[in-house]
């Protein structure tokens, strides 16, 4: 994804296209937007922004510009798609209740599909009726939504606001001569999985969850409230034994994948490119996290996507180290931006902690920690050259084995 670097802000509002209609300030979730009836015109506070979309999808004259996931260019991959692999069937899933590196396939067991073009973005309550029309009339023969539970929303009413489109959409789509029941909801949220047979009854899972969704028991192991979970992975990150995983984050996998990863940077560091490893929030960048497959995003930088920053594990870091990584850098949202309970907070803990155990190995100067949030195009990209710089510039440490 093309980002336009040279805008200070991912959204804004064209003035001199916009009605007054007030849509916008009715829809939106974080009440970033409002109305001045002295100056007779709409407010976008960017600060309180989170980026969701709803917003410009509903806006009926288009006057709400955000960087991200115009409609034209979602359309133009999708036929794309389309054309190369003969599917007919477009798939639209939710970030937060499909990871990258989870196969959804068993989600669709019932529909039968042999080919389909699958189209992730971080919330598809922003995808405006339009989208769904000219698939439609571009061949599209049937789309199946997955989205999170309403409750689950990281943006609070995108969910629901999905659902109710949808809704009214299949009526026009009747009108149309389209076949309603080809547009089809499913609903699904990350929760944590729980393996009673490692458990060994510890309860740093219950102290931690911020959610009050594990409880403990006196006389079993701790039981998971699965309507009360949320899918933050604080409880996998601190069990000792990971009888606790999220769906998709699994240790093993994710270990998997930047051993893979650090084969590949090997031609990259013979060429005095740095090898870079970044743990990063789902919410805090999208182009980035678009861009990834299977967690490279380029023959030297290794991406691992993170559910919140409280799912950030220090052992990955140091295994990474030791593999041969010149350089980690987790990347988190901003206290006030962060989409779940204490995320930002729990991962500052981690962060300290582990720095000091890199310092007693001199490698404290290979790991960093910024805040970056989506509503700043570039921002990602100029954090990650600049600390790229920084590896780049000190010499490889002496490793102490005592």
């Amino acid at each position: 994804m093309v980002i336009e670097t040279s805008r200070t802000a991912g959204i804004e509002i064209a003035d001199d296209y916009c009605s007054r209609c007030g849509i916008c300030v009715a829809v939106c979730p974080f009440e970033a937007i409002s109305r001045d009836e002295e100056q007779n015109k709409i407010i976008l506070d960017v600060e309180e922004c989170r980026v969701c979309g709803l917003c410009v999808s509903a806006c009926p004259l288009s006057a709400i510009d955000l960087v991200y996931y115009d409609v034209d260019s979602l359309i133009k991959k999708v036929q794309e798609e389309m054309s190369e692999t003969g599917a007919k069937t477009l798939v639209l899933t939710c970030r937060g209740s499909n990871p990258v590196n989870y196969d959804i396939e068993e989600k669709l067991e019932e529909e039968n599909l042999e080919k389909y073009v699958s189209l992730r973005l971080p919330c598809v309550g922003r995808v405006p009726p339009e989208f769904y029309l000219k698939n439609l009339a571009s061949g599209v023969e049937k789309m199946l939504i997955l989205q999170c539970e309403e409750d689950f929303c990281r943006f609070k009413k995108g969910s629901q606001i999905g659902i109710n489109r949808l809704a009214l959409l299949k009526d026009t789509v009747k009108e149309l001569g389209y076949d309603p029941d080809n547009l089809i909801i499913k609903k699904d949220s990350l929760k944590a999985v729980y393996d009673t047979e490692k458990c060994v009854g510890c309860g740093k899972c219950v102290f931690i969850c911020p959610y009050e969704a594990i409880v403990w028991k006196d006389i079993s192991t701790p039981e998971i409230k699965t309507e009360d979970c949320m899918g933050c992975g604080a409880c996998a990150l601190v069990c000792p034994h990971q009888a606790i995983e999220l769906r998709g984050y699994e240790f093993e996998p994710v270990s998997e994948i930047i051993k893979n990863c650090s084969r590949k940077t090997a031609k990259a560091k013979a060429e005095g490119k740095p090898a870079i490893l970044l743990f990063v929030c789902q919410w805090s960048e999208f182009s980035a996290l678009d861009d990834v497959q299977n967690g490279c995003l380029g023959d030297n930088i290794t991406i691992i996507e993170l559910p919140c920053a409280k799912g950030f594990d220090p052992v990955l870091v140091l295994e990474a180290l030791s593999l041969g990584f010149d350089g980690v850098l987790a990347v988190v949202c901003p206290e006030e931006q962060c989409k779940l309970e204490e995320g930002t907070e729990l991962a500052e803990r981690n962060f300290s902690a582990l720095k000091s155990v890199l310092k007693q190995y001199n490698l404290e100067n290979r790991f960093d920690t910024f805040k970056v949030s989506p509503k700043y195009p570039g921002e990602f990209n100029a954090k990650l050259e600049s600390f790229k710089q920084k590896i780049s510039s000190i010499p490889k440490p002496e490793v102490k084995t005592t």
